[in-house]
This record gives C-alpha cells, sequence and structure tokens, in this order.
C-alpha cells in the first residue's frame, strides 16, 4: 500500500463525518436544556478550553496515527492468521470485543502510569461534564495511544477494521459524557457503559477516582475490579483532586508534564525518578502518598 493511499484511508473517517453534526447538535440540545433548566452544566469559558483541546488533539494525532497505520500494515502482512480474518461477520463482532478490552487497558494506563496520565489529565481538568467534555481529548497521550493496538494486526485484523472499530467506540463514548441520563434499566447499566457509570469516572471523590475505565462495555470494570456505582449518598464532583483553575490552553494540555519534571527534578535517587514516570500521580519521594488506591485504603 503506497504512503498516498494509506493518508487517503485514515483522513477518511466517515463515522466521524457522519456524528461531528450530531455532537454539534446533541451539545445545542445540552445547553438550552441546562439554561431552560437552571442546570449551570455549561460555561463559556470551561466549554472554550475544550474546543481548544478538540483542535490541538486533532493536529497532535495525525502522525501517531500515520505511523500506527503503516506499523500496522505491516503487521498485518506477517501475521499467519491475514487469510483466515477477514471481513466476516464474526471478525468484526470478535474485533469488538478485542477493541473494547484494549481501550479500557489503554483508558486504566492513563490513569495508573503518571506519564501517561500527564497526557490524559486535560479531559479531566474540567468541573464540568457535559457533551463538551467528550470532545475535550487529552492531547499527550495521543502519541502512546496506537501502542496498545499492535498485537490486533498481529491477530489477523487489517488495519482499516481496527481504525473502523476505534472509531465507533469512541463515537458511543461521546453519549456517555452527560449529567440528563440518570439511570437505564437494569441490564444496561449491568453490561454497557453508561452516563451514570462515566459520571464516577469523572469524579474527583476519593471513593471513585479511578474507576470505570470502560469504553462500551463496563464488564471490563467488573472483571478487574475497578468498577464503583454512582451512590446517590455520595453526589460526584467533577474535576481533578486539585483542580488546575485556568483556562490557559497551554497550561491544560501540558502542565502536568510540567509538574512531572518539577518531580523528577526534584528526586536524587534514578529509582525515585523511574517511580515518579511509572508509578500512578500521587506517588511521591518525600511526602504523603495520595495514590487513589492508597487514599481509598485509608478511608
Amino acid at each position: 500500500m503506497q504512503l498516498d493511499q494509506i493518508i487517503t484511508q485514515i483522513t477518511n473517517d466517515r463515522f466521524t463525518a457522519v456524528a461531528l453534526p450530531l455532537f454539534v447538535l446533541a451539545i445545542v440540545v445540552e445547553a438550552l436544556i441546562s439554561h431552560r433548566q437552571h442546570r449551570n452544566l455549561y460555561a463559556a469559558k470551561d466549554f472554550g478550553v475544550s474546543m481548544i483541546m478538540l483542535v490541538l488533539s486533532s493536529f497532535v494525532d495525525f502522525l501517531p496515527k500515520l505511523a500506527a497505520f503503516i506499523t500496522f500494515v505491516y503487521l498485518h502482512e506477517l501475521s499467519p492468521l491475514r487469510d483466515v480474518v477477514q471481513r466476516q461477520w464474526w471478525a468484526w463482532l470478535l474485533l469488538f470485543f478485542l477493541d473494547d478490552f484494549v481501550y479500557y487497558w489503554f483508558h486504566r494506563a492513563n490513569h495508573e502510569v503518571r506519564v501517561f496520565w500527564a497526557g490524559h489529565v486535560p479531559h479531566h481538568s474540567s468541573v464540568k461534564l457535559n457533551f463538551g467534555t467528550a470532545l475535550r481529548q487529552g492531547v499527550g497521550e495521543r502519541v502512546h495511544k496506537y501502542l496498545f493496538w499492535v498485537p490486533l494486526p498481529l491477530l489477523g485484523f487489517d488495519p482499516l477494521m481496527i481504525f473502523t472499530i476505534i472509531s465507533l467506540n469512541l463515537v458511543y463514548q461521546f453519549w456517555v459524557h452527560t449529567e440528563l441520563v440518570r439511570k437505564l434499566p437494569g441490564v444496561i447499566e449491568w453490561l454497557f457503559n453508561t452516563p451514570s457509570h462515566h459520571r464516577v469516572h469523572h469524579a474527583s471523590n476519593i471513593r471513585y477516582l479511578d474507576r470505570n475505565h470502560a469504553g462500551v462495555l463496563i464488564i471490563w470494570d467488573r472483571i478487574f475490579g475497578t468498577f464503583s456505582r454512582e451512590l446517590d449518598a455520595e453526589p460526584v464532583e467533577y474535576g481533578l483532586t486539585k483542580n488546575i483553575n485556568t483556562y490557559n490552553p497551554a497550561a491544560v494540555a501540558a502542565g502536568e508534564y510540567l509538574s512531572l519534571w518539577h518531580d523528577i527534578s526534584a528526586a536524587e535517587k534514578p529509582a525515585d525518578k523511574l517511580r515518579y514516570l511509572f508509578l500512578a500521580p500521587g506517588w511521591h519521594h518525600d511526602g504523603e502518598d495520595r495514590r487513589s488506591n492508597i487514599l481509598r485504603a485509608r478511608g
């Protein structure tokens, strides 16, 4: 496959092209309902930052996505399964589950490995949760994202299939960023990621920290012990445990990288420098350990 063909394929994302007008319409409708019901779901400056993060992440995403697609083409050619796994219905269904499983671990790693968290934190930096927040993507996370999907072309799935399912998964996730939908019927809440589950994910409450990393299916969180239900007795408080309190796009996009650099520079031992990179946010070599699991254990 030639480079111009690859660029054409990765830029011809029909699902996102169709979904984007629906996203805009949903934002307008949600904002109107919020205004009419005095819900205060949107703030102009906060929404503006979300749109800037969307643009920045889209620009940053291009080269990693291009490199990933080229790599996936090469790996797919090496796969002994490439003539078995083509575009049968069962292959699409299997790929849906595999992609969602990979997304769970990618998203969980973004919360449990600080250097990854530095790229993901912009998505959690808003103290609002609305459809605009769904588009407030992490800029730095685009660099390492596609490494998690490397096994899939080796299993015989072609790159276009993989990127199609990735896009569908992301389109689904837009709709769980809202306060207007409370709880859905029980079987849906048990199986799927829902607005209730994702509100928990965006919470800064200690009970809810680093929970519900699901893309489409919440079953991965249930299986791997990261699930938490939304409790009426403890309303969700959105944002970070220490909010950044700025609308400066550069600070939102890169502030945690700067904090990480300061912490690494302050550590004298090489092992501590590595711990800052690869342990969860909240670990400190000379202060209180404020990783989410430690805080929960303390009660």
